[in-house]
């Protein structure tokens, strides 16, 4: 049978997450790597379970959350053998998140952990903690923001790497003595 494009509008460049449904979507380890297999193409659900190691089902109900989130939509839909084969896309290429709330930020570095734990080689990480100006912290900022933008090869062939970027400022202690 011939193939029936859905017809959705291209993905946006960058999309803010903003809304309280977005951020109960992203509060998931497994709808966070969801949305990070969808950030190359377009894929089905028995891809993406496959892909991911879970059940079709579970694939199913959290891509069913992101999109009435509005973070992924369905991009292209085939018929096959009798049935209808539906592709998922990422409504945008990147996604941020200009509020950061404990629960999805919880489910991201799990996500994460998930991922490194997966990896087929040896995961570059480092914590550091830095004493920056205010004018050096936002100058640090923009050069990762920059260097992670420009690293990306646009050749199909290379493998996937995933890349976390966080810059923040560290809370003060508290203090545990009495004022009095």
């Amino acid at each position: 049978m011939r193939d029936e494009p859905s017809c959705p509008p291209p993905p946006e460049d960058v999309l803010e997450i903003s809304a309280p449904q977005q951020f109960a979507a992203l509060a998931h380890p497994l709808r966070q790597r969801l949305l990070f297999a969808l950030g190359q193409r377009p894929a089905t659900i028995s891809r993406l379970a496959a892909q991911l190691d879970a059940k079709k089902g579970n694939v199913a109900h959290h891509l069913k959350v992101l999109r009435e989130a509005g973070l992924v939509h369905i991009a292209e839909t085939r018929q096959v053998r009798g049935g209808t084969e539906q592709y998922y896309q990422r409504t945008a290429r990147q996604m941020v998140v200009a509020e950061p709330q404990a629960a999805g930020t919880a489910a991201m570095l799990a996500a994460v952990a998930q991922e490194l734990d997966r990896a087929p080689a040896e995961p570059h990480l480092t914590l550091r903690h830095l004493r920056l100006s205010p004018a050096k912290a936002r100058e640090l900022g923009e050069t990762l923001t920059k260097l992670v933008d420009e690293a990306e090869e646009e050749t199909e062939d290379q493998p996937v790497h995933g890349v976390l970027v966080t810059l923040y400022q560290q809370a003060p202690p508290t203090s545990t003595t009495g004022s009095a």
